[in-house]
């Protein structure tokens, strides 16, 4: 696969975000229905692409293949938490803000993101992948990231874990693992339900784009710096750890794209529940959304 190839795949995510923006622009989406949108993503349409990716694989995935893409999932965090205690702390001197940037250094979109970009670049089958992720993610995130906003852990945060997303990637996983043929009028209206993801996802996107101010955004140096890091650096950095790990070129890909995921939104929306200001981070989440447009390609060519 050619940068070429990839980065006009790319570009048609980029169509998909420009066309949010120009329906919120022109008042067809309101902040209601894009409320309302987001939460059909995350609650129906991305749990069910979640299980039609996997559906579809069945008979197609080895274990020792998923085995291995746990151990690089765990890997990748393990990572990313190291980095961002490391550098954090040159990107913003105030502790709150600090924190935030923990977070963003390690919390990527996997699942909004993520998952169109794999399944629209190389294929539905390899979703199965970015569901372990997903679910290494979710025990990440309501241990070290709780943690690391609450100043300790609590086990009531886990009763969090549980929700459509990793409900759907338990069973999806399960298919797999136990080789289970869903019928085909099932597997058909999954896959259709499942597809509306993307476009779905990436229309909200571009809503928030409309609605934010362009020079907190793209007026601020240190976050092209970070950028640069989180989506350039660090992807690159692991590599050739990568290589170690596993020869399969597709499953190396899959992973260089979770790698360059830009920020999710789980770290804007704990900090703005622990009252800490999420402008800094709403503006990152934006600036990697974009960027990764072009540096997605640039990581896919080095594989």
């Amino acid at each position: 696969m050619t940068i070429f190839t990839v980065f006009f795949q790319m570009l048609s995510l980029l169509i998909m975000i420009g066309t949010g923006f120009f329906a919120a622009k022109k008042g067809m989406l309101d902040e209601h229905t894009n409320g309302q949108m987001s939460k059909m993503i995350v609650n129906i349409f991305n749990p069910l692409l979640i299980l039609s990716g996997c559906a579809n694989s069945v008979g197609l995935v080895s274990l020792e293949t998923m085995g291995i893409v746990g151990l690089i999932a765990l890997g990748m965090f393990a990572v990313f938490i190291a980095v961002g205690m490391l550098l954090s702390r040159f990107f913003d001197r105030e502790p709150q803000q600090r924190k935030i940037f923990q977070m963003m250094f390690v919390f990527s979109n996997l699942g909004f993101i993520g998952i169109p970009v794999v399944s629209s670049i190389l294929g539905e089958e390899y979703v199965v992948y970015v569901t372990e992720f997903l679910l290494i993610y979710t025990l990440v995130f309501y241990t070290y990231g709780i943690a690391l906003m609450d100043g300790s852990f609590s086990l009531s945060s886990l009763k969090s874990m549980i929700n459509p997303g990793t409900v759907s990637g338990t069973a999806a996983l399960l298919v797999i693992l136990l080789g289970i043929q869903l019928p085909d009028f099932i597997k058909t209206a999954v896959t259709y339900l499942g597809n509306v993801t993307s476009p779905m996802a990436l229309v909200a996107v571009g809503f928030t784009l409309a609605h934010s101010d362009w020079k907190k955004i793209f007026g601020q140096p240190r976050l092209y710096v970070f950028s640069v890091i989180k989506l350039l650096a660090l992807p690159l950095l692991m590599l050739p750890l990568l290589r170690l790990a596993t020869q399969d070129q597709a499953l190396i890909s899959v992973c260089m794209v979770m790698f360059g995921m830009p920020i999710g939104n789980m770290p804007l929306i704990l900090g703005t529940q622990k009252g800490i200001d999420g402008t800094t981070c709403s503006a990152a989440i934006i600036l990697t959304t974009l960027l990764c447009v072009f540096t997605i390609p640039i990581l896919l060519a080095l594989v």
